[in-house]
């Protein structure tokens, strides 16, 4: 009988220790896999194959990210078991819904004839269901470490953007000519590095470092933003910051001493808030706010809506092919690229199918942030303002797969004070 028990011992150990092997194993591949699409700009993909440029075999038009995501997720769920509770099952059963919806509306594009218009859509949210559904498969420690590595990316690609921003050197290529000098860090445009560096923002409070290193790592991202040179993510990162100051909780302390906190720190923020502005202007990092808003970048984004006038009401109704929109937006408008996710999602897919394709986007974020804490709500709701104000949800960008990321791997509902136990990957 002893034996026998310390032989099930055995087997039960062996067995347990080969399961964390390859949760670890996995692990490992996810954190590869998310680093590779978020951190690879499409600039250093155009040097080895035609992801953005005319021309090439349709391969070439996913990212190297997109494609390891995409292998990596039939793997992750089907080589072992994993535990959802009852919030978690209704998020990843809703991430599969969504998966298919967007595959359905892959074959539609497909079969209508505007292949050119599906790149999007597979790199973009696909890929970001994926990504979802990748990290619930793993247990609530290894979803943080997750979410860890993501904002420590977006961290360094804000230290990056500082360094640019001083030096007047990019780290990495960038082909777009601009009028004046904008840092981009890891994004692939400087616009898209203060969206990323506000979105960091409204997470970091969610990770489980020390307040001081928190405190260090918002003002190091709200100086990441203003270097990007993106204005209305640089205001959103500042409401941002004050709604966390006023909205968070803070524990310990009863809601009367809580709120005189609140006020005396808020006070030494707006002051602190308004040397540190005074500083980078000096410094030369807030330039673009030395004219008017409505500089030719905003006229821009305001004109490209002239493009109806040129659209036939079955392109309106039903949608048309990418290259032949880009070409009436260069010759009518004499604009060089579409900075505006709506004419996008309209004129590609038509506007039936781009409500649709509204909705089914914001009810997946609404899934996900459900039950949530309040610094994910705002980081989100950062997130949306910034993507909003440019082209960034029309475009083959990682910023989607990395929302949904951030929110499964920190968006554990606020009634789950304690941390789950390690289980079984």
């Amino acid at each position: 009988m002893t034996y026998s028990a310390t032989q099930t011992e055995r087997t039960q150990g062996d067995a347990a220790g080969h399961a964390d092997a390859l949760g670890v194993i996995l692990f490992l591949c996810a954190a590869f896999a998310f680093l590779l699409r978020f951190a690879v700009s499409p600039e250093l993909l155009d040097r080895v194959m035609n992801y953005t440029r005319d021309g090439g075999s349709f391969y070439e038009k996913l990212h190297f990210g997109t494609y390891a995501i995409l292998l990596l997720t039939p793997v992750v769920l089907f080589s072992r078991p994993f535990i959802l509770r009852a919030d978690e099952i209704a998020k990843f059963r809703w991430l599969v819904r969504y998966l298919l919806w967007m595959l359905a509306l892959v074959v539609y594009l497909v079969l209508a004839g505007r292949v050119s218009s599906i790149g999007f859509v597979l790199d973009s949210y696909v890929v970001a269901a994926a990504g979802g559904l990748i990290v619930f498969s793993f247990n609530e420690g290894y979803r943080r470490r997750l979410g860890d590595i993501t904002l420590i990316m977006l961290i360094v690609s804000a230290v990056i953007g500082i360094g640019e921003a001083v030096t007047k050197q990019r780290l990495l290529p960038y082909d777009a000519v601009e009028l004046t000098f904008r840092p981009i860090g890891l994004s692939d445009h400087p616009l898209g590095l203060g969206a990323l560096c506000a979105t960091a923002i409204g997470f970091v409070p969610l990770t489980r470092w020390r307040i001081w290193v928190k405190v260090a790592l918002v003002v190091l991202l709200f100086v990441g933003c203003a270097a990007s040179g993106a204005r209305f993510a640089l205001l959103t990162s500042g409401v941002e910051i004050i709604l966390m100051l006023i909205l968070l909780p803070w524990p310990g302390l009863s809601p009367r001493h809580a709120r005189q906190a609140k006020s005396i720190v808020l006070l030494i923020t707006l002051i602190g808030g308004a040397a540190l502005v005074a500083l980078l202007f000096a410094a030369g990092l807030l330039g673009r706010f030395g004219g008017t808003l409505f500089d030719e970048n905003f006229l821009a984004r305001v004109s490209i809506y002239d493009v109806f006038n040129y659209v036939g009401l079955n392109d309106l109704l039903f949608g048309m092919r990418a290259d032949d929109l880009l070409a009436i937006v260069k010759q009518k408008l004499h604009l060089p690229a579409i900075e505006s996710a709506p004419v996008v999602l309209i004129l590609l897919l038509g506007l039936p199918l781009a409500l649709l394709f509204a909705i089914l986007l914001g009810w997946t974020i609404y899934r996900l942030i459900k039950g949530a804490p309040m610094a994910a709500w705002i980081g989100t709701a950062a997130f949306l303002a910034a993507s909003l104000s440019n082209n960034t949800l029309s475009g083959k960008t990682p910023v989607v797969t990395l929302i949904v990321v951030l929110l499964a791997a920190y968006a554990i509902p606020a009634s789950r004070h304690n941390p789950e136990p390690e289980q079984r990957a």
